[in-house]
């Protein structure tokens, strides 16, 4: 028998279902909303690949659209486009989404398309020799495009030779080895129904969303997929010399998962960083020196790692001061930063986190994420209460901890200024 269970009262329209296979069910209903949102999300990601399946989440995502036994190209386009909807589907680290926005009266059709593509594609000869020739050109167009380059390649050497680090796209050699038999042995082991979250939210029905879950997904065997190799964090280098106009440069350190304690208080730290116009390093490399367009601080939590990393891009001449004056503004601030900053990355967060619960997409995305990172959705008002007993020590602290760390740096473009490694890492830890 499906088990039924109620949230957190912060959300009283908010129900979960869990099939008997394991697939999980989640709708939100919004009162005065006419359009809904749908979608399914898969607990498998680009660090679910092994070293030949470099790239194949993605394709898989690229093949969506492309027909069904039942459905051709063209009719699924058709089918939520001639009533007015729109259709997408996204790749991450660690999942993988299929989403539509309809009006409410055709969330039961939109749920039927998106329960076909995931049951029943065909993966033509054609069609997938088409997309992979799509794919190789969206490669080549990352390539020629440094700052995506840069990071890439700051990911790769924050985690060597390890899946968590390896680029969502993949690798030409890669990309034009996979098959329609490579496809379905990848779904058949990671899309299993425990990693698997039917999501709806806005002019919804519980009763509804159930039963078509049931229809595609209920069926499968309960069953659990392999576990992703255990990120590890590395640290190290890769410069890339090219003949550009600017450098691009990324410097990181390992940072936490969203498990860990101390999350919420690194993600405060990146907010004071560069984390708007007001943050230190905006202030001091752009509006006071002149250094950069653009320079951010950020921090990625996975579900058993993470990374925190700067990234800026400035003339080659200008690089050493560029470097020396991030690396400065950042050591001073893990010892110096005050209860205002705090205050101010507080309230950054909590506006990031409530106006994403203001759409009914950006309700089921909120949902299926936590569902399956957590087990369940975790109420807004408990999130705003960890980020509130956040401390200016606790933030101190978690800064202080992660400069002790090995740095990694990526660097492309007139990067022969650029210091070495480990005077990076002596000045940010105050050396």
């Amino acid at each position: 028998m499906n088990q039924h269970f109620s949230t957190h009262a912060a959300s009283p329209s908010l129900r979960t279902t869990r099939l008997d296979n394991g697939v999980t069910v989640v709708t939100e209903p919004m009162p005065g909303v006419a359009t809904a949102s749908l979608g399914v999300w898969v607990g498998a990601g680009s660090r679910n690949e092994r070293a030949d399946e470099a790239g194949l989440s993605h394709l898989i995502e690229h093949m969506a659209f492309k027909g069904t036994r039942t459905r051709s190209a063209q009719k699924i386009a058709e089918e939520i486009e001639n009533v007015g909807g729109e259709i997408n589907a996204a790749t991450s680290t660690e999942g993988t989404s299929y989403t539509a926005r309809v009006l409410g009266e055709d969330a039961g059709l939109a749920l039927d398309v998106i329960g076909d593509i995931l049951t029943d594609s065909v993966f033509d000869a054609g069609e997938l020799a088409r997309e992979k020739g799509v794919i190789l050109q969206e490669y080549a167009a990352v390539e020629d495009t440094p700052d995506d380059v840069v990071y890439d390649a700051f990911t790769e050497a924050a985690f060597p030779d390890q899946p968590v680090g390896r680029p969502i796209l993949g690798r030409p050699e890669t990309i034009r080895s996979f098959d329609e038999a490579g496809i379905r042995a990848y779904l058949d082991r990671e899309y299993t129904p425990d990693r698997i979250v039917v999501a709806g939210a806005g002019a919804v029905t519980h009763e509804a969303i159930v039963a078509a879950a049931e229809r595609h997904f209920g069926g499968r065997p309960a069953r659990s997929a392999p576990e992703a190799v255990p990120g590890v964090y590395g640290g190290g280098e890769r410069r890339m010399p090219r003949k550009l106009e600017q450098a691009n440069v990324v410097i990181g350190l390992p940072g936490l998962s969203f498990r860990d304690e101390g999350y919420y208080a690194l993600h405060m730290f990146a907010q004071v960083l560069g984390g708007g116009l007001t943050s230190r390093l905006w202030q001091e490399v752009r509006e006071t020196r002149g250094l950069a367009y653009e320079i951010q601080a950020f921090h990625w939590p996975f579900s058993d790692c993470g990374l925190f990393g700067i990234g800026a891009g400035t003339a080659g001449a200008d690089l050493p001061e560029l470097v020396d004056v991030t690396l400065a503004a950042t050591a001073r601030a893990a010892r110096d930063l005050d209860a205002t900053e705090i205050a101010r990355a507080k309230a950054q967060l909590k506006v990031s986190l409530l106006s994403a619960l203001e759409t009914p997409g950006g309700r089921i995305e909120r949902n299926a994420r936590q569902i399956l990172a957590w087990g369940r959705v975790i109420p807004a008002g408990e999130v705003i209460d960890k980020v509130d007993a956040v401390t200016v020590e606790d933030v101190r602290t978690a800064a202080a901890a992660m400069l002790r760390g090995t740095p990694t740096l990526a660097a492309i473009g007139p990067i022969r200024k650029l210091p070495a490694l480990d005077r990076i890492a002596g000045a940010l830890r105050g050396a």
